[in-house]
């Protein structure tokens, strides 16, 4: 009997290791960086201007390369503007940008630069990377606070051909934005799925907004979870700004007539869409995009919005057709699944682009 009880016992425990012995087999040991990421904070002034309680004190990612802390080298800086509802610590932790960087240049596949990922956060989807006196001056900020912040504090090259701006999805937008608008402080652009750099196919009559809601409410944290409606709300706080309209402080596509009646507002609709829509501007910026040493975008092709795949073709045809050189590329994957990892684009596309064209 006792020995069953000893045959049991070994049996069971053979029996548990035949599976712990395959899923240890796949623990993969944590990846260990060469360089290090910091965290710093700069206090805004520019954006104590602004309807929507904004947080003046902005936290600021810095991945420094191998080699910073062991010479005196001075270094390119690449900044990364991260979409709306995310942070800082999604380009971080969930997305591992640094990380990937950091293993490129391990491999000597690149060469080292400082990579700044700023904080884009606000009470409502994040930065739209634009001026608006409602929802804050973005651009100012970057321009008058964050470049100068990151040149005065750490050994970059301060020179516009050793600085690179790069984004995803609505910090692809910015990305452009912030390229065509500042040459003179960003000469390299990359931009991740960008979206609103057109119209895409659909009139803004047919896009599914709840405008009454938006009407209606009291607060903003009555539309927050509404998905495009609340994305759309915020879109008007930073194109239509009005200050002396609350709780929104701004105006909308669709507005009361006398009656009560909610209708199509065709002034406000160009208004947003000529601010908005990077293809609005291209006439208005194209000596700068042309002054640009390097511009690149790329979109996914299966974005379940078509609305952004087609706005890229069609932004890239016409940087064409107004002679602005770029690198427009279209993939297979959507806007979330061929970034990140080891063989993502970021390695694989973005990181050699960087190291063609910025000036080490």
């Amino acid at each position: 009997m006792k020995h069953f009880k000893k045959f049991k016992v070994f049996s069971f425990r053979v029996f548990i290791g035949l599976f712990i012995i395959p899923f240890s087999s796949k623990i993969v040991a944590q990846y260990q960086m060469k360089g290090k990421v910091i965290n710093d904070t700069i206090y805004s002034k520019v954006l104590t201007v602004n309807k929507i309680e904004l947080n003046t004190r902005r936290n600021i990612k810095i991945y420094l390369p191998p080699g910073y802390s062991s010479s005196k080298n001075k270094y390119p800086v690449v900044y990364y503007f991260h979409s709306l509802f995310e942070n800082p610590n999604h380009v971080i932790s969930n997305h591992k940008t640094p990380e990937i960087i950091d293993k490129s240049i391990a491999k000597n596949q690149s060469e080292e630069f400082i990579f700044v990922v700023a904080d884009f956060t606000s009470p409502t989807i994040g930065s739209l990377f634009e001026n608006s006196e409602t929802s804050g001056f973005w651009l100012d900020f970057i321009r008058k606070e964050l470049v100068p912040f990151i040149d005065q504090k750490y050994r970059t090259i301060s020179d516009k051909n050793s600085r690179a701006v790069i984004g995803h999805f609505m910090g692809g937008r910015g990305a452009l934005k912030v390229a065509m608008t500042y040459p003179e402080i960003f000469s390299i652009v990359y931009a991740l799925h960008p979206v609103a750099t057109g119209s895409g196919y659909l009139p803004r009559a047919s896009l599914d907004i709840d405008w009454n809601i938006i009407h209606t409410a009291k607060s903003y944290k009555e539309i927050e979870g509404t998905g495009r409606t609340q994305i759309f709300a915020s879109i008007c706080q930073a194109f239509l700004p009005n200050p002396n309209r609350p709780p929104f402080y701004c105006d909308f596509l669709f507005e009361k007539d006398e009656k009560g009646i909610l209708k199509l507002n065709p002034k406000n609709v160009r208004k947003e869409q000529k601010e908005f829509h990077l293809d609005e501007k291209l006439d208005e910026y194209v000596d700068n995009l042309r002054s640009l040493k390097a511009i690149a975008f790329d979109w996914a092709r299966f974005d379940q919005t078509q609305a952004h795949v087609i706005s890229n073709r069609r932004f890239s045809k016409k940087l064409m057709d107004i002679g602005v050189d770029h690198e427009g590329i279209e993939f297979v994957g959507d806007p979330w699944n061929k970034y990140w990892g080891d063989n993502g684009r970021i390695a694989t596309r973005v990181l050699p682009f960087l190291n063609k064209h910025l000036k080490f």
